[in-house]
């Protein structure tokens, strides 16, 4: 099974972009998703974060805004919540691609958003990363509800260069020309490591 990394900087496209990816035949996991689980009522995340912030769970659950004023009022928590949750994500992530590789899949794409910055990418046979021009990616920021400059600037500034990222990636997957030519590369490079294109 070869294994993809799927990452890009915040309103590149990923999510869409995974959901090509499984509609081209890979199998997909998500790292957000897998996080969601994580903090659900129950789950191992949780019970670390009570750990460490007890004021931001809640009827078991993490309240992810209660985390978030918790960390702006002490940074140091931030290291301290990574070292606990990341670990969690990447087991997470093991059982999951164990089970696909049991299921036959011949691609296996991990939608990770910090994958650079955390140093991930070396556990991945490829790395894809999502592009757009800056200011696509500004529209399509500003679009969410309650996003703001100041918050964008400050997720932006903890996310390596777009330009890096490109340099870096086996793929560049431009999104910013629509939805059916980011749906024909992420295609072709399916075909390409499914070893279709191989006479083509």
């Amino acid at each position: 099974m070869i294994t993809i990394a799927l990452t890009g900087s915040i309103g590149m496209g990923k999510s869409t972009a995974a959901k090509m990816f499984a509609d081209a035949g890979a199998f997909v996991w998500d790292a957000d998703e897998a996080v969601h689980r994580l903090y659900a009522a129950g789950g191992a995340g949780a019970r670390a974060i009570e750990a460490l912030a007890p004021d931001a769970v809640a009827d078991g659950a993490v309240d992810r805004r209660a985390l978030r004023d918790a960390v702006l009022a002490n940074p140091l928590l931030l290291k301290r919540i990574e070292a606990a949750i990341h670990p969690l994500v990447a087991t997470d992530r093991m059982a999951a691609l164990q089970k696909a590789e049991e299921t036959g899949a011949a691609v296996a794409v991990c939608d990770i958003p910090l994958l650079y910055e955390t140093g991930g990418d070396a556990a991945f046979d490829h790395v894809a990363v999502v592009s757009a021009p800056q200011e696509v990616q500004r529209a399509r920021v500003l679009a969410r509800p309650g996003m703001t400059e100041a918050a964008f600037a400050a997720i932006r500034d903890k996310q390596m260069d777009d330009a890096e990222k490109r340099r870096r990636a086996d793929f560049v997957i431009d999104t910013g020309q629509g939805f059916d030519a980011t749906r024909a590369e992420i295609k072709r490079i399916m075909r390409k490591l499914t070893g279709e294109d191989a006479n083509a």
